[in-house]
């Protein structure tokens, strides 16, 4: 039985709890960005398929960043969680659309995001180099903006697409600390060494590292959540 006068979960600890979570399958994550890197700077075999990435990433601009997106971050992961049986039944097919749409505009936005980055801090992989870009995009783009956008959108998906209980939720007070701090720093815990992987590669193959990345993320994340979710002898909440 639930005690009526406890206090919610400080907006720290949830997001300790979901970086602790996250740990293990972080590691996994971060090291195959690292593979990515030094595989690109030690591994010559693999200069090829870079030079022939750098050039679909290139030619294809922001369709291929949203194609990539989409693939990466909402089709794949979505077919896993309808795979899975723990999910299936929290995930309809009507999700897809909902992912593979959200995961296209962030494609294409993060390759905006890259482009302006190296517009300012310029295209060199230098160590300074990487600490402005990274301390940008972490602290800022993802301060201001996009953690934030992707919790309202994702509350909207959770709701039934209605706006109505996203907003009641908003107008609650101190929506940003419950709902985008916690998030933020989960993100920070997995993401900063990614990140900093991103950015020590030439900015054609920074887009399409982020989705490598992301598909891997996507794939643990729903595994985890879905586990910490199901009830017991049930279906997910």
């Amino acid at each position: 039985m639930s005690n009526p006068t406890a206090q919610p979960e400080a907006p720290w600890q949830a997001g300790l709890h979901g970086a602790r979570a996250l740990f293990r399958p972080g590691l996994i994550l971060q090291s195959a960005a690292l593979a990515v890197v030094l595989a690109y700077y030690y591994l010559p075999a693999a200069h090829g398929f870079f030079a022939r990435l750098a050039v679909w990433r290139n030619d294809g601009g922001f369709v291929f960043s949203a194609l990539a997106g989409a693939l990466c971050g909402g089709v794949l992961p979505f077919l896993y969680l309808r795979l899975l049986p723990a999910t299936r039944a929290g995930h309809p097919w009507s999700h897809l659309v909902f992912y593979a749409l959200f995961w296209a505009w962030k494609g294409a936005e993060v390759d905006l995001l890259y482009r302006i980055l190296a517009r300012v801090f310029g295209t060199g992989t230098g160590p300074v180099t990487v600490f402005w870009k990274v301390l940008a995009d972490q602290f800022g783009y993802n301060v201001i903006y996009a953690t934030a956008a992707s919790c309202l959108l994702f509350a909207w998906k959770d709701a039934g697409f209605r706006w109505a209980p996203v907003l009641t939720d908003v107008r609650a007070g101190r929506w940003y600390a419950r709902r985008v701090l916690p998030v933020l720093l989960s993100v920070w815990v997995l993401w900063i060494p990614v990140v900093c992987c991103v950015y020590a590669l030439p900015p054609a193959l920074q887009n399409p590292l982020f989705n490598v990345v992301l598909c891997f993320w996507s794939l643990l994340f729903a595994h985890i959540t879905a586990r910490q979710n199901k009830p017991p002898g049930g279906l997910p909440a």
